[in-house]
């Protein structure tokens, strides 16, 4: 009963220490931690399905923004055997502390190089790995719109043809901003809002509405044509000749 206790304790008090960590991460540096709280699970569950969905096959998956490792706790289970996962995280001590947690996962006791920490922005990341799934935790609405370009590009140039792309977005941040920041940012705002929805018209294959998180989310599904637009064009020319 004493243990049971102990470890039903623990997971609010880990919780508790995650969100104080994320407030105190945002304060020095909101390019690397832009939420207020840890991804709740039915945040991370509605992120993941895309691992879930392509299962048992094995799979190269990549995680950017894993922050403390919220998300990454909830893919770890669902990896199918034989599958890769490289975590992606800029902020050192989120790194550091996901590197605790790969040394300490008891799914990764028999396998421990599956996964794997990088400490980098995504944008440096150095591959030649392609990836079936990306599930993306930057905080994309405090970027400039030409970093936003240049991660977006970046997540499309990593993914499989026919790869899929899951990230969220707070539900009222819109709106917020509006009433509370200034012109230029104001600015900067629509026009990250606005490459994000050129790249939801052309590439989403689903949106849905996550309430059980702090603030409610919208996560979104996107994936990469398995023809790209110059071999499409390059059909169509043929085709007209």
């Amino acid at each position: 009963m004493n243990d049971w206790t102990t470890s039903h304790d623990r997971v609010p008090a880990q919780r508790n220490a995650e969100g104080w960590m994320f407030l105190i991460e945002a304060a020095r540096d909101l390019r690397t931690t832009g939420a207020i709280a840890p991804s709740s699970k039915a945040l991370a569950r509605v992120l993941t399905e895309p691992v879930r969905a392509q299962a048992p096959r094995p799979l190269a998956v990549l995680e950017a923004g894993a922050g403390t490792g919220a998300v990454t706790r909830t893919l770890i289970p669902e990896l199918p055997r034989a599958s890769r996962l490289d975590v992606v995280e800029a902020n050192p001590r989120f790194a550091a502390r996901l590197r605790h947690l790969l040394t300490t996962h008891p799914r990764l006791a028999a396998r421990p190089a599956q996964v794997t920490v990088h400490q980098t922005y995504v944008e440096e990341l150095d591959t030649d790995q392609r990836y079936d799934v990306i599930v993306s935790g930057l905080p994309l609405t405090n970027f400039t719109p030409v970093q936003v370009e240049c991660i977006m590009a970046r997540y499309m140039e990593l993914l499989h043809p026919g790869g899929t792309l899951t990230y969220f977005a707070y539900l009222g941040t819109r709106k917020a901003r509006a009433l509370t920041a200034s012109r230029a940012e104001a600015r900067r705002h629509a026009a990250v809002d606005e490459i994000m929805a050129t790249y939801q018209r052309t590439y989403a294959t689903g949106r849905w509405t996550v309430w059980a998180n702090v603030p409610p989310a919208y996560v979104w599904h996107l994936q990469r044509p398995l023809v790209s637009a110059d071999q499409l064009e390059l059909r169509s020319d043929g085709a007209s000749r």
